[in-house]
């Protein structure tokens, strides 16, 4: 639960309106996502949230941090896509969200194509341990190649976490979008290199533990998560990800979409191949923010607010207070202990 004792600091009108937005988000939350356990279960999420925080269109008030962070603290560790040059968001978020949360985060990606951007992973250290494995991937040529790959846009994010059970190396990242086409070439091109790039290393990747000296250590849970841009689930981009060796769970093939109007598959969690002793429990989907804060209904109450930034409709202002893309997550189990025992006998 995020620290609310700084509610009691906004003016009556915006506290009235936090606090019912709180009240509904937590309801709604309690409803659509699994309660968090502390040893069963690892409740994994993904979501961009634009522009966080350029100032582009105002920078984000304290109302919107409070829905973020209400959010946010249902699940034990997300990865963050489209995290701007400064690092106070990460760091508000920790301080409204309790000590116990600590986040990594890369350099900001230079280049035009890179948009200044960062990508993060905050996570529950009463339950996640990162493993102290981070990096930042450069995509390998492929077999015959002669020349380089082009590198990606924005370097996929690599970090390894324990959880339970489970070893897991988590690869975030956030696709070039280019055309607005379900199959940009450059898109493409980089889901591609990005899937049998980390598919071809994968023990490479992981972070559990080498018993023998010289010894490979075994294959990590290796999932990659994130905005992949990916229009339908039919597209060349999605099934070279399948192609990979990675495993969409039927849960997330099954929703709508992760975009705000829910008719894009924007953004992915996939597992590649076989997990070990992390179990998806098939419980998964995307949280639609807006049902609950920043409704259709609710323009005429935010006209003060919109009047810094004029001009845009109330459907896109708001994407910039939360976001235009909603937040994916998926459950696993990570309590191995009786298949283990079952394995000694």
């Amino acid at each position: 639960m995020p620290y609310y004792p700084n509610l009691k600091k906004l003016d009556d009108q915006k506290r009235r309106r936090t606090v019912k937005g709180l009240k509904g988000l937590r309801a709604a939350l309690k409803e659509q996502i699994p309660a968090r356990t502390a040893t069963d279960t690892l409740l994994l999420a993904t979501w961009n949230i634009r522009e966080f925080d350029s100032g582009k269109y105002g920078y984000r008030d304290d109302e919107s941090y409070y829905y973020i962070a209400e959010i946010l603290s249902r699940f034990d560790l997300i990865a963050i896509q489209e995290i701007r040059a400064g690092l106070y968001p990460l760091q508000h978020l920790k301080s409204l969200m309790g000590s116990w949360w600590d986040f990594l985060v890369t350099d900001v990606t230079l280049g035009t194509a890179g948009n200044s951007e960062r990508m993060a992973y905050l996570y529950d250290t009463r339950k996640v341990r990162f493993t102290g494995l981070a990096a930042e991937l450069v995509l390998s040529k492929a077999s015959g190649e002669k020349e380089e790959p082009v590198q990606m846009a924005r370097s996929p994010y690599l970090a390894g976490f324990r959880a339970g059970w489970a070893y897991i190396t988590l690869a975030t990242v956030h696709i070039y979008y280019g055309d607005s086409k379900p199959v940009d070439t450059r898109r493409l091109a980089e889901i591609t290199a990005f899937a049998n790039t980390l598919a071809k290393n994968a023990r490479k990747l992981s972070a559990s533990p080498q018993y023998e000296p010289g010894g490979e250590p075994a294959p990590d849970n290796l999932i990659m998560l994130g905005d992949f841009n990916i229009f339908s689930t039919t597209d060349a981009t999605m099934k070279a990800i399948e192609k990979a060796g990675f495993i969409v769970p039927p849960q997330l093939q099954s929703i709508p979409g992760s975009n705000v109007e829910q008719n894009k598959h924007y953004d992915q969690v996939a597992y590649h191949k076989q997990l070990a002793r992390l179990k998806p429990t098939g419980k998964a989907g995307v949280f639609d923010f807006y049902d609950t804060v920043y409704k259709s209904d609710d323009e005429a109450s935010y006209a003060l607010d919109r009047a810094e930034k004029p001009g845009q409709s109330f459907k896109e202002w708001r994407t910039y207070r939360m976001s235009d893309h909603l937040p994916m997550w998926i459950e696993f189990g990570i309590d191995d202990g009786d298949t283990y025992l079952d394995s000694l006998l």
